[in-house]
């Protein structure tokens, strides 16, 4: 076989993306750690990390290395099994995530017919390193913080999973590629202007999924501690803070494909008109941490049930109606 032969060929492109993805995973949650922080200081009038580095760019990075050389401690009565599989579990199926997202035409690791289902059948597998670390822990607030978790995920992932069937059914696929390429045609051809409501679902039922505020339950500070990573030091608390973030980007990169038009826009090279898209909206996330105030559960529970599902359910009836008499 030659070398031309061995670079084309499927599996050392899927070994490349991989190594890539790693690496777009481990640069983006320094970014994010920063950005946050910065954010943060922006939104409070003050300046956030300043030291280290020039605006406090290189904190994350020494942060990293203190959680790096920090005693990892495992709980008296904790189950050490489940208790240190949970952390791993959190952050090592969001890899296989990044695969079959579009960031441009030619940039796809995996481009595979079932991209979103593959997507939401991996992200589902944090909610069991969620359950696993309460419930390894030995301690009542990490199980109060599972037990919360699973609630919001399970309640969640309905209206979030209607809002894609509505793009799906559009598009007549479950390939992101498929997706982005149906609204390469412009700023007129995103599916946002046709499924607004869809839109605003999945949004809001992504920043629940990801446990960010004000939606961050299970993980709440003045009720729980710090919920299900309570007993979490070091490298462990680390891989979860990375799976959180790493999962923002997630969301926030399947919006892009299946909503703002993936790769399209003027002037500047696909892969960069995605990035900027996807920053756009982690932006906002981050933003609304920092202005909503944190919900009630009752009130998390609430919205999706009463408010979220039935709309979502309409919104779905509707796009199939619309579709079905434009036959």
């Amino acid at each position: 076989m030659t070398m031309t032969e061995i670079i084309s060929h499927p599996l050392t492109k899927l070994v490349l993306g991989l190594v890539l993805i790693l690496v777009f995973v481990g640069v983006n949650g320094l970014i994010l750690v920063w950005m946050e922080r910065k954010v943060v200081g922006f939104i409070q009038r003050r300046p956030g990390p300043y030291e280290v580095g020039p605006h406090g760019i290189l904190q994350s990075l020494v942060d990293g290395v203190k959680l790096i050389a920090k005693q990892l401690v495992t709980p008296r009565g904790a189950d050490r099994f489940l208790f240190w599989l949970a952390p791993m579990l959190s952050v090592t199926p969001v890899v296989i995530c990044f695969l079959p997202i579009p960031f441009s035409p030619g940039l796809t690791a995996m481009d595979v017919n079932l991209g979103l289902l593959l997507i939401l059948a991996f992200s589902g597998i944090n909610v069991l390193a969620l359950c696993a670390a309460g419930w390894g822990s030995n301690n009542k607030y990490a199980l109060i913080g599972a037990a919360r978790a699973v609630s919001q995920s399970v309640a969640y992932e309905i209206p979030l999973l209607l809002s894609v069937l509505c793009i799906a059914f559009q598009t007549g696929s479950l390939s992101l590629s498929a997706v982005a390429e149906g609204q390469s045609r412009g700023l007129l051809s995103w599916n946002l202007w046709v499924q607004p409501l869809a839109f605003v679902i999945f949004f809001i039922s992504a920043t629940a999924e990801t446990n960010r505020a004000p939606f961050d339950l299970p993980e709440a500070e003045s009720e729980l501690t710090a919920g299900f990573h309570t007993e979490y030091s070091g490298m462990g608390f680390g891989l979860f803070f990375l799976a959180e973030y790493t999962y923002m980007i997630v969301v926030c990169s399947v919006a892009t494909a299946l909503f703002l038009g993936a790769h399209d826009g003027p002037f500047l090279p696909g892969p960069w008109w995605f990035v900027l898209k996807v920053y756009a909206l982690i932006l906002a996330l981050m933003w609304f941490r920092w202005t909503f105030p944190r919900v009630r559960f009752d009130q998390l529970l609430n919205l999706c049930w009463k408010w979220l599902i039935p709309l979502g359910l309409a919104n779905l009836l509707a796009t199939a109606l619309v579709l079905k008499l434009g036959e």
